[in-house]
């Protein structure tokens, strides 16, 4: 298989912790944001979207979409598991995960941040402020969610889909300058998710493309 990601990506993150967890290999196809790599012709063919992740299969079969990426994952390599065993549990945490990829993540994509720049007149500081905001409420939400289920982990005593989804969250978090501390519980998950070696290798500082 090979991944096409950039080492930022917090949705390319995301699949690199699956990936690992599962033992899945794959190379990887390294594609620049900054440098609007993503919009290359060759890259829209395989995804037309122009986002990141793409992951494509070992025949060619191409899959985008982080989310639907993991489902993919667990349904063809079921151990471990990252959904919980009961269909309740496994319906929490696809909403935790959820209200990260589909309310809070946006906020910092960069193709969205661009477009404040160039379309409403925003200047950097403004920007940041703005994705700050956005993402100190998302958080706020996903630390009641999970404020009094107890296990290790958000969902129980082994890393989830929540978790995946949360560490790279966290990690823009307090790349916007997010002051994280008021979310015990989202931190206490991240550190248990962090004694993990699939959780650290996939952090960006250790990809090949990190800057």
């Amino acid at each position: 298989m090979k991944l096409y990601g950039y080492f930022r990506s917090s949705a390319a993150w995301r699949l690199r912790i699956a990936l690992a967890l599962k033992g899945a290999a794959y190379d990887n196809v390294f594609c620049h944001l900054r440098k609007g790599e993503q919009r290359d012709p060759a890259y829209l063919a395989l995804n037309p979207q122009g986002l990141l992740p793409t992951l494509q299969l070992d025949d060619g079969t191409v899959l985008t979409q982080s989310l639907a990426i993991l489902e993919w994952l667990e349904e063809t390599h079921p151990e471990p598991a990252i959904l919980p065993r009961t269909a309740l549990a496994r319906a929490a945490a696809r909403a935790f995960a959820l209200a990260i990829a589909c309310e809070i993540h946006p906020a910092q994509n960069s193709g969205v941040l661009e477009r404040l720049r160039t379309d409403a007149g925003f200047d950097q500081t403004r920007v940041t402020a703005w994705a700050a905001r956005v993402i100190d409420e998302g958080l706020t939400a996903c630390e009641a969610l999970v404020r009094n289920r107890p296990g290790r982990f958000l969902f129980g005593d082994t890393p989830t889909i929540a978790e995946i989804c949360l560490v790279p969250q966290l990690g823009n978090a307090r790349r916007f300058g997010v002051d994280v501390t008021r979310f015990p519980r989202l931190l206490a998950a991240e550190a248990a998710a962090m004694e993990l070696p699939a959780f650290v290798a996939a952090t960006p500082q250790r990809q090949p493309d990190a800057e």
